[in-house]
């Protein structure tokens, strides 16, 4: 689900940014940009994160800009491999021009903390407090979504046991007709030659077993039920309901193979199976963005 967060935390060092944005995935798959400062800090960071959100694409983004008071010294040696490196480019290449001081220090770490030292402990612990609560505020925004995703779902899911139904009621008729097809073709076949009422009922009772969908039609009012409670149960449902949503459509296409020999009953429950499978298809399409 997509999401957005940020938090800003104030600190005697300087203040703390920290944003969180999610989009659909169907995995994990965390992406984190600190000040190379704030490195040590990462895995910790990831943690937090990893520890509220289960599924989908999160860029983490943690900003920290020191106070005038609390300003890190000048990284000396940095600022010294600059201006030789720049001296040696001139003079290998014939250039002219001097070191520019503000393109120097706007050079990642030109400014930071000295390369040996920790992040003070404050500032670490403000860091994974702003990312704790920039966590919450993003799952209340994904669950927002969520409740009206779930929502939409839960009518969708409804649509499909209408449709469950209708077909139930076709399908209590579809024995005569599978009766009374069987007969026209096999006496256009025979050509009044005849054949045995015991065998012709025979062969149309092994046709219309072949082509129940009693089962089919079973199972996918079961589905829809098991889908409903899922959504309603909350909790981590997402790859859950990609497991069902294929057996709902595995179902669907099942009625759909059996359902040619009806005539204009076949024409009908066709009709309502592929009404069906675009809702299922729907669904499916919406359960990949939940968790």
């Amino acid at each position: 689900m997509t999401g957005f967060a940020r938090v800003r935390r104030n600190t005697e060092q300087g203040e703390i940014v920290a944003t969180l944005k999610s989009v659909n995935h169907r995995g994990l798959d965390l992406h984190c940009r600190m000040p190379a400062e704030l490195d040590a800090l990462e895995h910790d960071v990831r943690g937090v994160v990893k520890g509220g959100v289960a599924r989908g694409h999160v860029e983490i983004q943690v900003s920290f800009t020191r106070t005038a008071g609390a300003a890190a010294t000048l990284n000396r040696p940095l600022l010294d491999a600059y201006i030789q490196a720049f001296r040696d480019a001139s003079a290998l290449h014939g250039l002219g021009g001097q070191p520019d001081l503000n393109s120097a220090l706007s050079i990642p770490g030109m400014l930071s903390a000295a390369g040996d030292e920790e992040v003070e402990e404050a500032v670490a612990r403000a860091v994974l407090e702003a990312a704790a609560e920039a966590l919450v505020l993003l799952n209340a925004f994904r669950e927002r979504e969520g409740a009206a995703m779930a929502q939409e779902m839960r009518q969708r899911c409804q649509t499909v046991r209408g449709l469950v139904s209708r077909m139930e009621e076709i399908r209590a008729g579809a024995g005569a007709a599978f009766h009374k097809r069987l007969k026209e073709k096999l006496a256009d076949l025979l050509e009044g030659a005849g054949m045995d009422p015991q065998r012709l009922a025979q062969e149309a009772a092994l046709l219309a077993d072949r082509s129940d969908i009693a089962e089919e039609l079973v199972r996918l009012r079961t589905h829809a039920a098991q889908l409903d409670a899922m959504l309603s149960g909350g909790g981590e449902v997402g790859k859950r309901l990609d497991f069902l949503l294929q057996e709902m459509n595995r179902e669907s296409n099942t009625v759909l193979s059996k359902t040619g020999g009806l005539g204009e009953l076949g024409l009908t429950m066709t009709d309502l199976a592929l009404a069906a499978k675009s809702e299922i298809d729907k669904i499916r399409e919406q359960s990949l963005n939940l968790e």
